[in-house]
């Protein structure tokens, strides 16, 4: 169960990388007015969500408890990022302008726009998959 955990996080990672790429490469961390998604909660969010897949390897590895627990625990404010980055992209998605500071943005102009549903379809899925398996599997050993 751990081992199907870690191959169900990088895959979530992977469709994370994949967005990250493309939010960046669009210039979302260069210029915060244009984006929808918060830089520090895409950044945390990504870091996060590395620092808990390390030490659930770590966990695997060292067949230790409390490191996959905590592991585990860092999903909790992953979770609650990806869930409101989830919210501020939708909008965005549906090409619907909504404020951004100061302005109006129109979503068209967002970089988080070119998101394929598919990959974030699939990232939030491969996410709860995770959580279930990790859960599973610290329970069991």
């Amino acid at each position: 169960m751990g081992i199907a955990s870690a191959i169900a996080w990088i895959l979530t990672a992977g469709g994370g990388a994949f967005m990250l790429a493309k939010w960046v490469s669009g210039g979302g961390h260069r210029k915060p007015s244009g984006t929808h998604l918060p830089p520090a909660a895409v950044f945390g969010h990504f870091a996060l969500a590395a620092l808990g897949l390390v030490l659930w390897i770590v966990y695997l590895v060292a067949d230790n408890d409390p490191i996959g627990w905590v592991a585990l625990a860092l999903l909790v404010p992953v979770a609650i990022l990806g869930v409101v980055m989830l919210a501020r992209w939708l909008p965005v998605r549906q090409g619907r302008s909504q404020p951004v500071g100061a302005r109006v943005q129109q979503a068209g102009e967002a970089p988080e726009r070119s998101f394929p549903v598919p990959v974030v379809v699939g990232h939030g899925v491969l996410a709860v998959v995770t959580i279930v398996l990790a859960l599973l599997a610290i329970r069991a050993s």
